[in-house]
């Protein structure tokens, strides 16, 4: 049942606001990964990153997708948590590790090996609108665990203009989508994160040279 929900909710909600409300310009859409496991990491602006990301996808591939997000903030009631896991699919994962708790990544490891094809915002928390934090160190352990795992990077312009952060009213925004080539782990933490920085910023320099 809740597969049909979910189906219903993007075909019949999320699309339409995507699709017409905002336009989406998306740039290589072929080397988005098709099956998984695999990992999908993008910058992080929005509450729309995700779902956006998501309609790339059709409805059966759909059920397959499923973004990470912040235990503490998607399952704070039971409405939310209800609405956040099973109808957005969301992998729920604790951000303040404690020395009782288990391992953090234990859901995102249950995950690939259920090969599902996971959205990762390596940034943390939403940032301002159309600026790149700096990336935690979390991916690496994730890609260091799945050596084998495609890591496929995407630069998203134009979400944090039409839905910034503390933001409720959609303003219609055309947005562009970059996609670049997988890359595994090669090795090193350090040089892991060199990789994906230089891959996301050869992203960003695709965007439009115009700010608005």
């Amino acid at each position: 049942m809740n597969r049909i929900l979910r189906a219903l909710f993007f075909l019949l909600v999320v699309r339409p606001i995507v699709l017409i409300v905002l336009g989406l310009n998306v740039r290589r859409p072929e080397l988005l990964p098709k099956s998984g496991p695999a990992i999908i990491v993008a910058n992080h602006n929005s509450h729309l990153d995700a779902l956006v990301l998501m309609t790339l996808y059709g409805t059966r591939r759909l059920q397959t997708v499923r973004p990470v997000a912040a235990a503490d903030y998607f399952l704070k009631n039971k409405f939310l948590a209800w609405f956040s896991t099973q109808i957005l699919g969301i992998i729920p994962i604790n951000r303040v590790v404690t020395k009782e708790s288990k391992n953090p990544l234990a859901p995102i490891d249950d995950a690939l090996a259920e090969g599902n094809i996971l959205i990762l915002f390596p940034e943390g928390s939403r940032g301002d609108p159309e600026k790149l934090d700096q990336f935690k160190t979390g991916i690496a352990r994730i890609a260091q665990h799945h050596e084998e795992v495609e890591i496929t990077p995407v630069f998203m312009h134009g979400l944090g203009k039409a839905l910034p952060r503390g933001e409720a009213l959609l303003v219609p925004f055309f947005c562009d989508i970059f996609i670049g080539p997988p890359f595994r782990w090669n090795g090193s933490r350090a040089g892991f994160m060199e990789t994906l920085t230089s891959e996301m910023q050869k992203l960003i320099d695709e965007k439009p040279k115009s700010d608005w």
